[in-house]
């Protein structure tokens, strides 16, 4: 018996009710992840100030660093601990991710010095960083061949961006309230455990996964159970079917491709949140747009939810490869030219190069590698988790490079050369996927080779 023939059932599945419900059980997490990471950018100024930190203090350019990137290292640790979990159970620690978040979250808005909020951004990044295993580990798992890329892409490209959307609404309504800036920091930021919290339940009603039973675990009874819960049908499996190789086998045959899926996740990550950490304050005030919300808001209704659609609809048709590849390729070449007119361009012109630059990012990279989906398509089950995890950490250790990096760059040496060193990255990636396997429209065992190496 072929690992193609057992899991068909699963692969063949039309889309249901199934996988609606499981796009928000999941999907949830990466609003709140999108919410908590973009809020910080909005009233990251409003934190300093409250806590009398200044442009003329010493420590201004760490904290500004610091409180924006711990909980990047937070992610990277997290994503590590629950890749390892998860060969554990899928579902096992499915839940705990997103209560990380709600304590966390709501802690935020008690913080009483910049040290306790970037204590407390840490275990935020912590629940973030197991999210980002978890969720899309367990979709690609659940979902079938044919719109496992556009489930993805919807479940953590698009969610993500509503979930930063709302921040920025959020922002905006205070502030038409006249709330003071010391108490609409807190606001905003202990707003997310909202969303988390409202997911908690049915995460922890969510199936194993049927590959986790079969090929882990090797429980046929229970994986029998869970194909006919999701697909109605009967199938039969043999025992003999669980993978006995050791997780090194596959790193062995396949790493040269697990290094790429991390390597275009961190250069992505690195230059995707330099620009979303600081593109509404740093960037929005070099164009003369002084408030952060207006700012994502335009970025991201205007240029950044256009791409995605364009991308979500086209994933599962074009494939994975060509969409990342004209994406990375387009943001470099309108962060290069966004560089270049720095100091020639009217600000219109700079906001729409600004745009363009995103709208490009969001067709393919925003919803492909920063999606997670290279590490869950490119691993075969038993390595999977553990290539999701590097993957996830590589970009995490991304962002919070970025954190540090991209203020000093920004203000101390050159806002052309800081932009212009993003921009050659993004070319960097666009070469770098050429190189990677194509995966649209297969099973995650054709995908991943691992029927292969199963024979």
């Amino acid at each position: 018996m072929k690992l193609g023939d057992v899991f068909k059932p699963l692969d063949d599945k039309k889309f249901s009710m199934f996988h609606v419900k499981s796009l928000f059980t999941t999907g949830m997490g990466v609003f709140s992840d999108g919410y908590l990471l973009s809020s910080i950018s909005l009233v990251l100024l409003f934190v300093l100030t409250d806590f009398g930190i200044s442009k003329s203090s010493p420590s201004y350019d760490f904290w500004l660093g610091a409180l924006s990137g711990t909980v990047f290292i937070g992610a990277a640790l997290g994503a590590i601990l629950f890749g390892v979990l998860a060969n554990k159970g899928r579902k096992t620690f499915y839940g705990v991710d997103v209560m990380l978040m709600t304590v966390g979250a709501a802690l935020q808005a008690f913080a009483t010095s910049p040290a306790e909020l970037a204590a407390i951004r840490f275990l935020v990044g912590i629940g973030t960083g197991a999210d980002y295993v978890l969720s899309p580990l367990i979709m690609a798992e659940h979902s079938n061949a044919k719109d496992r890329g556009k489930l993805i892409a919807i479940g953590f490209g698009l969610m993500w961006s509503l979930g930063a959307v709302t921040a920025s609404l959020e922002f905006l309504g205070l502030e038409a309230l006249s709330v003071p800036h010391s108490l609409m920091w807190r606001i905003i930021l202990g707003a997310g455990a909202i969303p988390a919290a409202s997911v908690i339940y049915l995460r922890r009603k969510v199936p194993e996964t049927s590959r986790f039973l079969l090929r882990i675990k090797g429980d046929v009874n229970k994986f029998e159970t869970v194909v006919k819960q999701i697909t109605g049908e009967n199938v039969k499996a043999d025992s003999n079917l669980a993978d006995r190789n050791g997780i090194l086998t596959y790193f062995g045959k396949f790493g040269k491709i697990f290094l790429m899926a991390c390597v275009l996740w961190f250069l992505f990550d690195l230059t995707g949140y330099a620009n979303g950490l600081f593109g509404p304050t740093l960037i929005a005030r070099s164009i003369g747009i002084y408030n952060p919300a207006v700012f994502s808001l335009i970025i991201s209704l205007v240029f950044g939810f256009p791409g995605k659609f364009v991308g979500i609809s086209t994933i599962d048709k074009i494939g994975r490869k060509p969409l990342q590849a004209i994406g990375a390729a387009g943001e470099g070449l309108f962060l290069l030219l966004f560089a270049l007119l720095l100091t020639s361009m009217s600000s219109l012109g700079l906001l729409v190069l600004y745009g363009l630059h995103e709208l490009l990012g969001s067709i393919g990279p925003g919803i492909i590698s920063t999606a997670g989906m290279l590490g869950v398509e490119l691993a075969p089950t038993k390595a999977r988790s553990m290539v999701q995890a590097f993957t996830v950490a590589s970009g995490r250790s991304g962002a919070a490079i970025a954190s540090f990096v991209f203020p000093t760059l920004f203000l101390s040496v050159s806002k052309e050369i800081a932009l212009t060193f993003f921009a050659v990255l993004m070319f960097v990636a666009a070469a770098i996927t050429l190189l990677v396997p194509e995966t649209k429209g297969k099973p995650l065992e054709e995908s991943s080779k691992e029927e292969n190496v199963a024979t």
